[in-house]
C-alpha cells in the first residue's frame, strides 16, 4: 500500500468526480491520502474532504502565494481553529515562493517579507500544535531556498517539515535529513532532464523521504501532460523502485512507514 503524501483534492480539477478519482486510487492500492491546504477557504474544504472519506486526511495553512489575499487580521486563529479537527495532520502549505512575481500593487521586497511573516508564524503555530509542517519552496535561483533553511533553523528539535516536491541535490537535502526532515518527491523525478533528482533518490536513505503527487500537478510518465490523479502516485513509486534497483513494496513500505510517523496517524482513530 501507497501513501500518497501531497495531493490537493479540493482543487476545482476535482469537483465533478472527486468519487472517481478516490476509487481508481483505491483500485491502485493508494492506503491514504493527504489533501493539502493553501488559504483559509481551500483548508477548509481539505477538512471536509477528509471528514467525508476515512482514508483522506487534511493539512491546513496558507501558501506563499497566497498571502497577499489574505485580509483576516485573525487569520492565523482560523488557521489553529481548523487543526483542531481530528483528521488535521499537519500545517501546510507554507514556506516561501521566489518563482513568481509579486501581484499587482505589491514591490518584490514587500511580497518577499510578507510571506516571510505569514511562514514564520504558521511554524510557531505548529511548534505550539506539536504537528510537523508541509514546506514550499520555489525560486529561479537560490536565494528562496537560503532563506527556508535559515528561517527553519531555529525549529530544530520542535518540530519536523517535509520539503516537498524536492528537486534539489543529495548534498543540500542531506543537511535537512540529518537535522530530522524529509523530503518528497513527485512525477518529477521520472521526467527525462531530472537527473540531479534521480541522483538524490538513489542516495537517500530509506527513512528520509515520501512519494506525493502534487495533484492534479505534476503528472509522471507517462501521464505528463494530462491531469494527475493521486493514483499516479504508484507509477512515481515504480520509477523509484527501479532507479534504486529495489522492489515497489520495499519503498512503498519504508515511505509508508515515514508518512505514518511524521502525520502522526497513531493520534487518529483510523
Amino acid at each position: 500500500m501507497i501513501i500518497d503524501s501531497h495531493c490537493h483534492l479540493a482543487s476545482n480539477q476535482f469537483k465533478g468526480d472527486l468519487e472517481e478519482v478516490l476509487e481508481r486510487a483505491k483500485l491502485n492500492k493508494i492506503s491514504k491520502l493527504i489533501s493539502i491546504g493553501t488559504d483559509l477557504e481551500d483548508s477548509k474544504k481539505c477538512v471536509n474532504i477528509s471528514n467525508k472519506y476515512h482514508n483522506v486526511f487534511a493539512t491546513v495553512g496558507v501558501h506563499p502565494c497566497s498571502v497577499t489575499d489574505i485580509s483576516d487580521t485573525d487569520w492565523l486563529q482560523k488557521i489553529s481553529e481548523l487543526s483542531n479537527s481530528l483528521n488535521v495532520v499537519a500545517i501546510g502549505e507554507i514556506g516561501l515562493d521566489f518563482f513568481h512575481s509579486a501581484p499587482n500593487g505589491w514591490d518584490e521586497k514587500s511580497y518577499r517579507n510578507k510571506q516571510k511573516e505569514f511562514f514564520i508564524k504558521q511554524l510557531e503555530l505548529a511548534s505550539a500544535l506539536n504537528l510537523n509542517v508541509v514546506v514550499h519552496q520555489r525560486d529561479k535561483g537560490e536565494q528562496c531556498w537560503k532563506e527556508i533553511k535559515e528561517i527553519i533553523a531555529p525549529f530544530k528539535g520542535k518540530l519536523r517539515a517535509v520539503f516537498h516536491c524536492f528537486t534539489h541535490s543529495w548534498e543540500a537535502a542531506k543537511p535537512l535529513i540529518d537535522d530530522g526532515h524529509l523530503i518528497s518527491f513527485t512525477g518529477v523525478v521520472t521526467f527525462k532532464n531530472a537527473t540531479l533528482i534521480q541522483e538524490c533518490v538513489t542516495q537517500c536513505p530509506l527513512d528520509s523521504f515520501m512519494v506525493e503527487t502534487d495533484s492534479p500537478y505534476l503528472a509522471p510518465i507517462p501521464f505528463r501532460g494530462k491531469r494527475c490523479e493521486p493514483m499516479h502516485v504508484r507509477s512515481t513509486t515504480e520509477f523509484i523502485a527501479n532507479l534504486r534497483d529495489s522492489s515497489i513494496e520495499e519503498i512503498s513500505e519504508h515511505t509508508s512507514k515515514n508518512a505514518d510517523s511524521f502525520f502522526k496517524f497513531e493520534r487518529i482513530k483510523l
